[in-house]
């Protein structure tokens, strides 16, 4: 980690992109895998669990194409496979060969990504209000996924992912902004999710035959008042994925992992370290 700017971590090439990530902590590998909010960093994302988990774990978080720090070609394509295949990438030159993998929203169909295409890959997966299951498209991730810069808009989609607004500190606001205004990625989010946008919530869904097909155990957490990612999600894979669990947290929206960090932390450690046969 950077001294001057924790969101620079090291940096791995895989192909033509040159992913940003962070390697922190010892033990067991776990792959944290962030949203597509404006301005997200796998650090902005995970900062907190970094300090809660590092005792414990080997947690690797990087920065996916068009995000953050990581970077890559001017004609390079945003989608599934190509995350994935960045994804792949990064564990192959880490000569990593299976890891527990944590996805956040976004984060969480690549989660699914992974472990649907390359199980081997995999040991147990953890979905936070995950994307990965067709919904009719919400305000709010239209919001998060049509924004443009400005401060403005930038607190009212903060607003829109914390249940308690307390949390939308004038300092988070403004290094999202700022980090919204960087060239190579504002460019990029603007040409990620152009409206209509439902079709980019569909194209980030598996179907449902490869999701019963998931033989990994997984554990899903949503807040149960999350503004960007319905509820739905979760029951419904909860539903398909049959060594799966669920646990909803109350007064909580799209953030848990900030609003609720500490019991965030103890439901993926308790999972991690649970013998579950």
């Amino acid at each position: 980690m950077n001294a001057t700017n924790p969101e620079l971590g090291q940096q791995c090439v895989t192909g033509q992109i040159h992913t940003n990530y962070h390697d922190v902590g010892e033990g067991e590998p776990v792959l944290l895998l962030h949203g597509s909010g404006p301005g997200v960093s796998a650090w902005a994302n995970w900062r907190l669990t970094f300090e809660a988990l590092k005792g414990s774990f080997r947690l690797i978080a990087p920065d996916l194409a068009g995000f953050g720090f990581t970077e890559f070609p001017d004609n390079q394509v945003f989608n599934r496979q190509n995350w994935l295949d960045q994804i792949v990438g990064l564990l192959d030159a880490l000569h990593l060969d299976k890891v527990n993998v944590v996805g956040n929203s976004f984060g969480g169909s690549m989660a699914l990504a992974l472990a649907i295409h390359h199980p081997e890959r995999v040991n147990r997966v953890v979905l936070m209000g995950s994307v990965g299951v067709p919904f009719k498209i919400t305000e709010g991730l239209d919001a998060v996924w049509g924004y443009t810069p400005s401060l403005e808009r930038m607190k009212s989609i903060m607003s829109i992912f914390a249940y308690d607004n307390s949390l939308v500190a004038d300092s988070i606001v403004q290094s999202r902004y700022e980090a919204s205004l960087r060239d190579s990625t504002r460019r990029a989010y603007e040409s990620m999710f152009p409206a209509p946008r439902q079709r980019w919530v569909d194209a980030m869904s598996h179907s449902h035959v490869e999701i019963t097909r998931i033989p990994h155990e997984v554990l899903l957490i949503h807040g149960r008042d999350d503004k960007v990612i319905p509820l739905e999600t979760s029951l419904t894979l909860n539903q398909l994925i049959e060594k799966s669990q669920l646990h909803i947290f109350g007064r909580c929206g799209h953030w848990t992992q900030i609003e609720h960090k500490d019991a965030f932390a103890c439901l993926l450690k308790d999972f991690f370290q649970a013998n579950l046969s």
